[in-house]
């Protein structure tokens, strides 16, 4: 964070300051990092508790003081000798510090923000842009998926004045939240990937959701750039609802950022982007996926607008190889078995992706397998998208299905119902009885595909995998 006298905190965090029993007083700077992880506290760090579903995070607070805590963002005062900035909700008041601290590292004149939303990619998109914009200038951009009302704010307290740019990953569950994301750092160029079935029953509906990722570009000025996905038929009408300048990227002949002559294969997508002017470029994208060449080409759009030229762009896109553990991670190797880690989280879009790229990827004469598990969040929509992806796998010719949990099973209803198929179908309650099943009937040369939402924890069963066939 940038350096602030303990006034100054408490000023922007809507806060008391209480420095009673301590050596500090209302001068004292602060400028460590910004948590609400007591574990990540190092000397000098500032430590926000905060009240959670499950814990409440003041019960930390004094560890937090033993690992070094130079202040404390509370909502009521603790008996420790160590300055205290008492305020009504401690989320609200992280906010609005972060709000303080990007104002400020603005007014510098250097800082330019570039706010990423849409159901799938986000992070990808994200950890891409950091991939180019490190390579022009100081850049901070969130860490894993940090893009709620707690790990955004975090994000953007990393700023220092050195900062040139900040890449803000910005979430939701709900309408208003990136609207509130974006109150604390407005982008300069603001994209929308793609608007999906992603938490769409957390939402309440997908017209629900166009209208919360609409957020991103709904506030932005005359000046800022809008950076919208042209294939996706959501996200289109955005374009009416913003008064910045819209740059198009997609497949088609339509958008400004554009990618043709695809070519998929077992370590990425190779791909000829066009940008506008008519410059052009080939691109070995070691990135698994094609869903993943859209992420790219939104960050390729994004960084031109922010005076990056194209072949310091695909440079730094050639540079990437991974774009996040547990997204499309290779995996294995063992008698050339290939097992591909995607499980972090998983929408439909995002599973029938995976599996398109599964198909995609198999060599001649071996198998696919694909261990699949309960895409969650869908609400009302949850029965039909399991039974939709559980027929895809059919009609792709997976050779094999291993549909793990409860969640999942209609998945594996739909397919061994589905007539004309010559692959096969088993369902397990646990992520051990996956193992073992795969384990024992895995060939050499299979590919081995682990998709499933976060809350279905087959990451981990993923990263067995992988070190059982290393």
């Amino acid at each position: 964070m940038i350096a602030l006298t303990l006034a100054e905190v408490a000023s922007a965090a809507g806060g008391k300051l209480r420095t009673e029993g301590t050596d500090a007083n209302a001068e004292t700077v602060v400028s460590g990092a910004v948590t609400t992880d007591s574990r990540e506290i190092g000397p000098g760090d500032v430590f926000v508790a905060k009240r959670g579903e499950f814990d409440d995070g003041h019960r930390f607070a004094p560890a937090a003081v033993e690992q070094g805590a130079a202040l404390l963002i509370v909502e009521h005062s603790l008996d420790l000798a160590v300055p205290q900035i008492v305020v009504d909700d401690s989320v609200e008041a992280l906010g609005a510090l972060a709000t303080e601290v990007v104002r400020r590292v603005r007014d510098l004149g250097r800082l330019r923000i570039v706010g990423v939303t849409g159901s799938n990619g986000k992070t990808t998109t994200k950890n891409l842009l950091r991939a180019v914009l490190e390579r022009v200038g100081p850049t901070v951009a969130a860490r894993a998926s940090y893009n709620n009302e707690v790990g955004a704010p975090v994000t953007m307290l990393e700023l220092t004045d050195q900062t040139e740019f900040l890449v803000a990953e910005m979430g939701a569950s709900g309408v208003g939240e990136i609207a509130r994301l974006v109150k604390m750092a407005r982008p300069d160029v603001g994209i929308v990937l793609k608007v999906g079935l992603a938490h769409a029953g957390e939402f309440g509906g997908i017209e629900q959701t166009v209208r919360a990722k609409s957020e991103m570009v709904t506030d932005l000025l005359g000046t800022d750039v809008a950076v919208l996905n042209a294939d996706d038929p959501r996200v289109v009408p955005m374009a009416g609802l913003t008064a910045a300048r819209v740059v198009w990227f997609g497949l088609g002949d339509d958008a400004d950022v554009r990618a043709t002559d695809l070519h998929v294969h077992a370590r990425g997508t190779d791909f000829t982007v066009t940008v506008p002017g008519g410059e052009s470029a080939r691109v070995h994208f070691g990135v698994l996926g094609e869903h993943h060449v859209m992420n790219a080409l939104a960050a390729v759009a994004a960084s031109l607008q922010l005076g990056v030229g194209l072949a310091d762009i695909v440079t730094a896109l050639e540079s990437v190889t991974l774009a996040e553990r547990w997204r499309m991670q290779l995996m294995g190797g063992r008698d050339d078995v290939t097992v591909i880690n995607d499980a972090y989280n998983a929408s439909p879009d995002s599973m029938a992706a995976a599996l398109k790229t599964l198909a995609q990827v198999k060599a001649p004469g071996t198998r696919t397998i694909a261990v699949l598990g309960e895409m969650s969040e869908l609400g009302e929509f949850s029965g039909e998208e399991h039974d939709r992806i559980g027929l895809l796998a059919v009609r792709l010719g997976i050779s094999q299905l291993v549909v793990v949990g409860q969640g999942a099973r209609r998945l594996h209803i739909s397919a061994i119902n589905e007539g004309s198929w010559d692959g096969e179908s088993a369902y397990v309650e646990t992520a051990d009885e996956a193992f073992e099943l795969v384990t024992a009937s895995v060939q050499p040369g299979d590919t081995v595909l682990v998709k499933s939402s976060n809350s279905a924890g087959l990451r981990l069963l993923g990263d067995r995998l992988g070190e059982w066939f290393a």
